[in-house]
């Protein structure tokens, strides 16, 4: 099971949320991801998701992203590749089995019939309608704050199917992945800081990693041929 965040499409030079100089920084969270302010300015919501999908268009996948596509090609059904991420970069480096938990930029939703059609990189048009339904009533598939995550559910059922948990460049400040790690006798951690609330506990003199078997403190290309090895090696044994 492989959780990434953020930080899996940071080195692709994708803007997170969090960081110093991230979106949050920039733009007031209530106002532009939230079912709040989604109700209260929709034009300026649609403006800030059509600014990304545009920015989206100029990047690339990193050395990560094709190392966990290698990962699915060589291991076919064997491997949950779940993202916190909205961006296409794992698609575009060959991963074909992605669970987007927090919805997909490309992607427009019908808010009629429910159904999704992808717009590629381009504006959402002032008068957008649903190629399936013709409603107008259209909106992007991103999750905002104040509305459920009904993706989340592959997170319990990859529990359950998985005997190894991967996390790669999330804080764990959305998805509690302590307590993940938690579920399983093997587990990775990729990230470059060192979080306390997900890898130690005890005086900061003397780290004491609590929550994962092994902790790789690195961006996720630095440690992708380390971390693939070690994934490698609990599939071959399994």
């Amino acid at each position: 099971m492989i959780l990434s965040g953020a930080g899996l499409s940071a080195e692709s030079d994708i803007s997170t949320f969090r960081d110093s100089d991230g979106l949050w920084e920039r733009y007031d969270v209530m106002e532009v991801c939230s079912t709040q302010g989604w109700q209260q300015n929709r034009k300026l919501v649609t403006d800030f998701y059509n600014a990304r999908r545009r920015e989206l268009a100029k990047k690339e996948p990193n050395a990560a992203h094709f190392a966990l596509a290698e990962l699915e090609r060589k291991y076919p059904g064997r491997v949950w590749n779940l993202t916190q991420n909205v961006d296409d970069m794992l698609e575009r480096a060959g991963c074909k089995e992605v669970i987007h938990l927090h919805g997909t930029l490309r992607d427009l939703r019908c808010e009629s019939c429910h159904r999704l059609f992808d717009i590629g990189y381009r504006a959402q048009k002032e008068e957008e309608r649903c190629p399936y339904c013709g409603s107008a009533d259209v909106r992007h598939n991103v999750v905002m704050f104040g509305e459920s995550a009904p993706e989340y559910r592959h997170i319990y059922e990859a529990v359950d199917d998985c005997g190894l948990f991967v996390a790669i460049g999330t804080s764990g400040r959305v998805i509690d992945i302590a307590s993940l790690a938690g579920e399983f006798y093997h587990s990775i951690l990729v990230n470059p800081k060192r979080e306390e609330h997900i890898t130690a506990y005890g005086n900061f003199d003397k780290m004491i990693d609590a929550y994962f078997e092994h902790f790789l403190q690195e961006r996720a290309t630095a440690a992708a041929a380390e971390m693939t090895a070690m994934i490698e090696e609990y599939l071959d044994e399994e």
